[in-house]
């Protein structure tokens, strides 16, 4: 099952591996998107840092890491083809997978609470 951050990532877990991508909403705010920087696998990410950046024809934007955890994976198809994250963004638009030792996605929104929380700020 899929949980939502406020800054409007995704999470998924897979046996303490888990994929982050941008929502649906996000993608929407940015606009076309023309590249996106990931990051290195190996990489040790603590909660909330930057660690992949989305360029769009509006703007730059950081992807903050949910969990702490080190990269084991990246989606390199994003390299050639990142308008994968207008067209899938909470699918084949994926950015990496983290390996964390507390994969608790308790504090994150469900589907529902993430559609509640998008009325609050539009």
């Amino acid at each position: 099952m899929k949980r939502y951050t406020k800054d409007h990532e995704w999470i998924e877990d897979a046996d303490g591996i888990l994929t982050v991508g941008i929502t649906d909403h996000a993608q929407e705010q940015l606009g076309d998107i023309t590249f996106v920087e990931l990051p290195e696998v190996g990489k040790t990410v603590a909660k909330g840092d930057a660690f992949a950046v989305v360029e769009s024809v509006k703007a730059a934007s950081d992807v903050y890491a949910p969990v702490a955890g080190e990269v084991v994976e990246v989606n390199e198809t994003l390299d050639a083809t990142p308008e994968l994250v207008n067209e899938a963004p909470e699918a084949a638009g994926w950015f990496a997978k983290i390996k964390t030792a507390s994969a608790d996605l308790s504090e994150f929104m469900d589907q529902a609470g993430y559609d509640e929380y998008l009325k609050t700020i539009s």
